[in-house]
């Protein structure tokens, strides 16, 4: 997924399906004949169509939960940028000594998530100095000392920001990883490949038209995994969830704050 273009990963994997599905439709047709295999017809029919809904509902759970995640994801990315936007806004209300460091360590998280974390997160790891920043900023923060009421209220509205920046980076850390487990991946794969394999048991007398039906099964079967796969590591190949939430919040966090 990271290192193979998405088309050519979709090409490969359908082909591989079809072949697999329609060889072995054909090579059932030929080891036992058509008019054998067609005795199969009413009773494997019946059974092909429980397997078929209880793989179809299966798949698409599956689809369904990771494209709610990429979602949230995305919202999670969106956050983060927000918050420490927010965040350098506010430091101009603190001290002046210890919004400058904040200023300082904020623009070094915010520059190394995109230029550092975004690669990282690509192979599913994050980035150790990303991590260093925002240590480095929390203990900024934590050792702001406000001078009055007005700057307690801000002080305390920049421990909020900074909360919501550290729990949104750890949502897109575990989304990097993938959420679907690797036992589900193999349930759906073995799935995948007997639900396939049924249209060996059917025998039509026009082998074109069952060729035509079998490969378009294996194809719409393939690219069901191939999505679910795809939205299953958001920041992997593409479609990927982009910095550009973070590229805006740099632009909006000046040196100095702007005059009205």
């Amino acid at each position: 997924m990271h290192d193979v273009p998405l088309w050519l990963t979709a090409v490969v994997v359908t082909l591989l399906a079809m072949a697999y599905a329609v060889g072995l439709m054909l090579l059932t047709r030929y080891a036992y004949g058509v008019s054998r295999l067609s005795l199969n017809n009413e009773v494997a029919g019946f059974k092909f169509a429980v397997v078929g809904v209880f793989y179809a509902v299966m798949l698409a759970f599956v689809v369904i939960a990771v494209w709610e995640d990429y979602r949230d994801t995305e919202a999670a990315v969106r956050s983060e940028a927000t918050a420490g936007a927010d965040l350098y806004r506010v430091t101009f209300a603190l001290p002046e000594d210890g919004g400058a460091d904040i200023r300082g360590h904020l623009t070094s998280y915010v520059k190394d998530v995109i230029k550092d974390e975004w690669p990282s997160m690509a192979v599913g790891k994050a980035s150790e100095t990303v991590t260093r920043h925002l240590n480095k900023l929390s203990a900024a923060i934590f050792a702001v000392q406000p001078a009055d009421q007005k700057q307690v209220s801000l002080y305390e509205q920049a421990l909020d920001l900074l909360t919501v920046m550290s729990d949104t980076r750890a949502k897109r850390l575990d989304s990097a990883a993938g959420s679907v487990p690797a036992i589900m991946w193999f349930v759906l794969i073995v799935g995948g490949l007997i639900t396939l394999g049924y249209p060996a048991f059917f025998a039509s007398s026009n082998v074109i038209a069952q060729i035509l039906m079998t490969a378009s099964l294996a194809a719409l079967v393939a690219l069901s995994l191939l999505l679910g796969l795809a939205f299953d590591y958001p920041f992997t190949g593409d479609p990927h969830i982009s910095p550009a939430p973070f590229e805006e919040a740099l632009d909006e966090m000046p040196a100095k704050w702007p005059r009205p």
